[in-house]
């Protein structure tokens, strides 16, 4: 990607952003300031507990309205075949795009199919049967050698990610932040309520394993908030009263699963050190073998995903980067490679 297409998306990234809240009742979230970790949490859970419960067939009429693309067709995240609501449901099927049915992204034998997580519309989504299928109840991960690839790419394999080596599902790029917005959902939604949940690898009951919460922040920040969520969560409030907050609001995520990180727990392997923390009128940033970085550039964002300073080219082992207009707050800062990919991110304060 060059640098103009990085720029035209971050750009529509920022103005979704500034358009989030535009459907959220006044009030929703009354009580939420200041607020971090567990007190975030159950604060929130007690917003979006006791929603409307539909019936698990009308979960077929409500995707009609939730999960509707652009074309009128049903938008499935596991294949993005063309299916037609309605008389494309499954059904019997042998191969992709034959039919499509109701995924329990957050897998039913979790919560041992259990009301009301069974039909909640926030992690049920219309996907591909043969996909489906192929996913079964696996965990999501990061896959490398795949046995299986679905025709938009989603892969079934061994798990690459660190802290996990059994089989697991990859969706998409385009669609991980979904899935951990999706996760962060359902550990809020249900939290204190999962008594009888299983334990597995990805899971204890509604709380998600550490390197599955590592996983799902690194998808949530790789991969804004889409315009797609964002009508999908409008369209689930209307049936069932509740709202995603981790759409409406991405900095709950951070807020309660890593309010106090600091940059250097996520410099990986990049030896580059950033400081000061907080920040004040600059950030000063430093390079050991800045050759390796020679093309790469800087950006910062804020947590709704909004780019706060454009992209800035690496220049010599030190440089410093103007900060006095950014307001009090969290924010990710991106090394970009000369392919304009993040290849490396650190959390700074102000």
């Amino acid at each position: 990607m060059n640098l103009f297409k990085f720029l035209s998306l971050q750009l529509f990234v920022a103005l979704i952003a500034l358009n989030l809240n535009a459907q959220v009742p006044q009030g929703y979230y009354n009580g939420t300031e200041g607020l971090t970790s567990t007190a975030l949490q159950s604060k929130l859970h007690q917003i979006i507990d006791n929603h409307n419960s539909v019936s698990y067939s009308y979960i077929w009429t409500a995707v009609k309205t939730t999960d509707r693309r652009s074309d009128g067709k049903v938008w499935d995240m596991y294949s993005d075949c063309d299916f037609t609501f309605g008389s494309d449901q499954c059904g019997n099927y042998s191969s992709e795009c034959d039919c499509y049915n109701r995924e329990h992204s957050w897998p039913k034998s979790w919560f041992n199919d259990k009301s009301p997580m069974n039909t909640d519309i926030h992690h049920i989504v219309p996907t591909d049967g043969k996909v489906n299928g192929m996913r079964s109840n696996y965990p999501f991960g990061e896959v490398g050698s795949a046995t299986y690839t679905s025709s938009n790419g989603s892969k079934l394999g061994n798990c690459t990610y660190p802290g996990y080596t059994g089989k697991a599902f990859e969706p998409i790029d385009e669609y991980k932040g979904d899935f951990a917005r999706i996760y962060f959902y359902m550990a809020t939604r249900y939290y204190g309520e999962d008594g009888s949940w299983q334990s597995n690898a990805m899971v204890d009951g509604a709380k998600l394993k550490p390197w599955a919460l590592d996983m799902m922040l690194e998808w949530h920040h790789n991969d804004p908030v889409s315009t797609k969520e964002i009508t999908r969560n409008d369209g689930i409030y209307d049936i069932q009263h509740n709202r995603n907050p981790f759409i409406d609001h991405p900095e709950f995520a951070d807020l309660i699963w890593d309010p106090t990180a600091s940059q250097q727990e996520l410099q990986y392997e990049y030896d580059i050190d950033v400081y000061p923390v907080p920040v004040a009128s600059k950030l000063h940033i430093s390079f050991t073998q800045a050759d390796k970085f020679q093309g790469y550039s800087l950006c910062i964002y804020d947590l709704t995903g909004k780019m706060v300073i454009e992209p800035k080219s690496v220049q010599g082992e030190e440089f410093d980067v103007n900060t006095q207009h950014l307001k009090p707050g969290m924010y990710i800062m991106s090394l970009l490679n000369e392919l304009s990919k993040p290849v490396y991110r650190c959390k700074i304060t102000k």
